[in-house]
Parts: structure tokens; C-alpha cells; sequence
């Protein structure tokens, strides 16, 4: 049976060159954006470079949408095998004392309770092909004074509250799964990644860089949390 990868929160960066590497490897894949117009350019795109993926358009900010996304996915590829959770919501809940509540919710559900919500959906598949858990995060979720005034000046309060919640749920999950077979892996992004929105010239990080590390996270199952940039 063929393995199958799900990427959740699909974009021009990390989540596109891990969708070439874990194809390279062999496996199906299945990518999960909000824009259906988006889908439909990634999946010419890659079929323009010999790769098929299926595609999924959902909200992920909705847990109930995130599941959904799981059940659909299977039904398609069968089980899945590896799920990368690529979702966050930047420009969410920036000043945290004036964003409103439903602001921060946002930010916290994209961050953990759909990636949690859709791990869940998924748990039957990923124990059974003793599959993994691959998460992307930012710098901004590491406990370090610096980066906190960095996160408050760059008005991404809300997002670098939801990396740290989100760094806590990757190592709480990599615990709770172990026993599953389930590995669960975090690479910790510090930069700006070429080739995103975010990138005006002077981003430092390969998203190939990353892919590699996800890739390497997969093989060993060793580490929980690695560091690029």
C-alpha cells in the first residue's frame, strides 16, 4: 500500500518543497489550502514537474473543517501516513490588548485545536502505519525576553502565542503517541523563508532547507524539536 502524506495550510514555501521531497520518496500526497484558486494553480504546477497531488479547499481555523479534511482525504488516498501541519495565521490578534476575543481564538485554533482535532481524526491511520506528525513553527514561540519585545514590536502577539502553545502541544502529542508508534516532530523556523509573502529580498532560509529537515525528522524519529535559522 502507498504511503500518504497530508499537508495542511499549503503555501509557495516549507509546505511546497515538503510536498516535492515526501513525493520523491514516494509518497502520495494530499494538500490542503483555504483558496480553492490556489489548489488548482499548486496542483498544475506540480503536475508540470511529474507530481499528482490531490487537493482539499478548508477552513483550518474550523476544527470541525480540519477533521473533515482527514476523513476526506482518506477516502481519496486511504490511510494516512504523515501529517504536516503548515496552518498559522499571521497578520491574527497582533496587539493582543486590542484584538478582539474571537481574534485570539482564531490564532489558538489554527495553532492547536484543529491541529489537535485533526491528529485525532487521524490517530487510527497514523497508529496503524506507524506514521508521524511533522509540524512547522515559528522563532516566535520560544520563551526568550528578546524575541517576546520583537513579537510585541512587530505587532505578532497572537501569533507568538500561538507558536508557544503550539511548541507545548508538539511535545505533549510526541509523549502521549510514542506508545502508538506515532513519531511527532517540530522544526522551529527563526527567518524568513525565500519564496513567501513575507520574503522582500532579504530572506535568509531555503524552504528546501526545511523540507530536508522534515524529511530527516521522518527517517530518524529521534528528535522532537530542531532549529533552522
Amino acid at each position: 500500500m502507498s504511503k500518504t502524506i497530508l499537508v495542511c495550510g499549503y503555501g509557495p514555501g516549507i509546505s511546497d518543497r515538503v510536498v516535492r521531497r515526501f513525493a520523491r520518496e514516494g509518497f502520495q500526497v494530499a494538500i490542503v489550502a483555504r483558496r480553492a484558486d490556489k489548489l488548482a494553480a499548486a496542483r498544475h504546477a506540480f503536475a508540470e514537474r511529474g507530481i499528482v497531488v490531490s487537493t482539499f479547499d478548508a477552513d483550518l481555523s474550523n476544527p470541525a473543517a480540519a477533521k473533515d479534511v482527514v476523513v476526506s482525504a482518506r477516502a481519496t488516498l486511504g490511510r494516512i501516513t504523515a501529517l504536516h501541519w503548515n496552518a498559522f495565521s499571521p497578520g491574527v490578534a497582533g496587539d493582543l490588548l486590542a484584538a478582539e476575543p474571537t481574534a485570539v481564538h482564531e490564532a489558538l485554533d489554527v495553532a492547536v485545536t484543529s491541529l489537535l482535532a485533526t491528529v485525532r481524526e487521524a490517530h487510527a491511520d497514523l497508529k496503524a502505519e506507524r506514521g508521524a506528525v511533522l509540524v512547522t513553527n515559528g522563532g516566535f514561540g520560544i520563551f526568550d525576553p528578546q524575541i517576546n519585545a520583537m513579537a510585541a514590536q512587530a505587532s505578532a502577539m497572537g501569533l507568538a502565542v500561538a507558536c508557544a502553545a503550539k511548541h507545548k502541544l508538539v511535545g505533549v502529542l510526541a509523549e502521549r503517541l510514542r506508545a502508538d508508534g506515532i513519531y511527532v516532530g517540530e522544526v522551529m523556523v527563526f527567518g524568513i523563508v525565500k519564496g513567501t509573502p513575507f520574503d522582500r529580498g532579504d530572506a535568509s532560509i531555503d524552504p528546501s532547507t526545511v523540507a530536508d529537515r522534515f524529511w530527516e525528522l521522518y527517517a530518524k524519529r529521534e528528535d522532537v524539536f530542531v532549529r533552522v535559522g
